[in-house]
């Protein structure tokens, strides 16, 4: 079986980042901030980040690290096991009785589903098979309906199965009770049925199998991972919260929707539909996989400091890693279990809708499960960006200097970056005779509310003059011919800026094209 190298998760990323916000941290300088993806947000967009790991086989494929530093201090990365409980005796005796609770407090699921068993491989196998017969389905009838699947602006899913035939759910073949139609209770049916109506049955009873197999997989994610005295020994409160995050409400939410699954086939094992079961989850849904999802990227860099700096987790992480439970299957690969079966789930409903074309009338429960369930994907991308504008205003936050301008707070609720770079200001001076033209960078960082003018100096920026944007920003282009200015300069007003007078700038541009990019954006409403 293929290792699998994928994974992913977030949330109690919101105490770690306000705790952040107060703290008054060392500075950083850009060369750091650009080497963890800081500057390069505003033109990336965070759905890349999500995006990769939905379409890689490699966990460490995120194209970008994210600047720990503005989440945790460097010391909480590389603290010795010494410094792992806290100063005071009275505490220390606290945090060891919370880890022995917590080792206790091994997850206990309140249904018995009858498809947990043996015979039912992890989540992980049971995806990957599934990615792989998609990518071979997509090589024998072209990339066209591969490429129609993805449809979601941010979060790129796996394609939706089209299976041709009664055939076994993708990695679950030659398991017991695989297919509908191998149930015992089935057997007397079967000829009473079309064709079209197994197909249909098939591939609601695959939402049902396949939610059992993710059901164990997240199970011993909790249980061998996430419950383990060992492993929280070796990780601050912070950072084993950021590496499993909510991830047991996430079960608790599986386990209900699989019990009404189960329940569901037991009344009529001819299912009418499914879709009405996803609608009564909605609401859980939402509230656990978004936060979840959105901590992805916080969690892709904590797990990645700790296997490099923390040498007691690393060893620690192996060995449970190879407890027979895991099946050979690494951490990393039950992290991303929750962001696999959200987007995973739109797909096999919509296959549940083609099958049920000609079998099924009414398909308006399960057109709204459908919806429902790109919309919590989709907010979960919107989610995850804001998240990445704002570790980008703490890491700028850093990097600003206010000097003798009025300062004003950079990281507001809202504020995204949408333009920056350095401009040739134009200063004009001379006496009636004679002109005499300067030039010095300025650098602008344009948000969507605010404009930065500063000046670089070694790694910080000192900010010359701000103005709100766009109320009070106006751009035009000037006639550089009759000035003698070079030809892609433009001219920017301050209709009220830092000590609310107005004020003129002429800046120019390298190109045209930056010049251009530069009028349109600051003329942007």
């Amino acid at each position: 079986m293929e290792d699998l190298r994928i994974w992913a998760d977030r949330d109690g990323v919101t105490e770690a980042l306000d705790a952040r916000l107060d703290e008054h941290s060392p500075k950083t300088n850009v060369e750091d901030c650009e080497a963890s993806g800081g500057l390069r947000y505003a033109s990336e967009g965070l759905a890349e980040a999500l995006r990769s790991v939905a379409s890689s086989q490699l966990w460490n494929v995120m194209g970008f690290s994210l600047p720990l530093s503005a989440l945790f201090s460097s010391e909480s990365f590389r603290r010795k096991s010494s410094d792992m409980l806290c100063e005071d005796n009275e505490m220390k005796r606290e945090d060891a009785m919370e880890v022995n609770a917590e080792q206790e407090e091994s997850y206990v699921a309140n249904f018995e589903s009858e498809y947990i068993n043996s015979s039912v491989p992890l989540y992980q196998e049971y995806w990957m098979s599934s990615v792989k017969k998609d990518l071979h389905r997509a090589q024998h009838t072209g990339l066209s309906e591969l490429v129609t699947s993805m449809r979601l602006p941010g979060l790129k899913t796996p394609p939706p199965l089209s299976p041709t035939s009664v055939l076994s759910p993708p990695g679950l073949q030659a398991k017991p009770y695989a297919l509908w139609q191998e149930l015992p209770q089935v057997k007397g049916l079967l000829y009473s049925l079309s064709a079209q109506e197994i197909h249909f049955q098939e591939a609601m009873f695959e939402l049902i199998v396949s939610e059992a197999s993710y059901q164990k997989s997240l199970v011993v994610a909790l249980n061998v991972f996430q419950c383990s005295a060992e492993l929280r020994q070796t990780l601050s409160r912070v950072q084993h919260h950021v590496l499993f995050s909510n991830l047991k409400e996430v079960c608790r939410v599986s386990e209900r929707i699989l019990q009404d699954l189960e329940s569901h086939l037991r009344q009529d094992v001819v299912m009418s539909q499914v879709g009405d079961i996803v609608l009564k989850h909605q609401q859980d849904f939402q509230q656990v996989y978004v936060p979840y999802i959105t901590n992805m990227m916080y969690q892709e860099a904590v797990i990645t400091q700790l296997l490099q700096g923390n040498r007691k987790f690393a060893l620690i992480l192996k060995k449970l890693e190879k407890d027979p439970q895991c099946q050979r299957q690494t951490l990393k690969s039950f992290l991303i279990l929750p962001f696999q079966r959200i987007t995973r789930m739109t797909l096999l409903l919509e296959n549940i809708l083609k099958r049920a074309k000609g079998v099924c009338p009414n398909v308006s429960n399960l057109t709204e499960a459908i919806e429902a369930v790109r919309k919590i994907v989709e907010e979960c991308d919107r989610s995850v960006q804001q998240m990445k504008r704002t570790e980008l205003l703490v890491c700028l936050d850093k990097l600003v200097d206010f000097g003798n301008v009025k300062s004003i707070p950079l990281i507001t609720r809202g504020r995204h970056l949408i333009q920056e770079g350095t401009l040739k200001q134009l200063i004009i001076g001379g006496n009636h005779k004679v002109s005499v033209v300067s030039r010095r960078d300025v650098y602008m960082h344009l948000f969507n509310d605010l404009l930065l003018l500063s000046v670089r100096s070694g790694n910080r920026f000192v900010v010359q003059d701000h103005a709100l944007f766009p109320d009070n920003v106006r751009v035009e282009e000037i006639k550089t011919t009759i000035l003698g200015l070079p030809p892609d300069s433009l001219l920017l007003h301050l209709t009220k800026n830092h000590n609310r007078s107005s004020t003129a700038l002429i800046f120019a541009a390298r190109t045209r094209l930056e010049k251009e990019t530069w009028i349109k954006v600051l003329s942007s409403k």
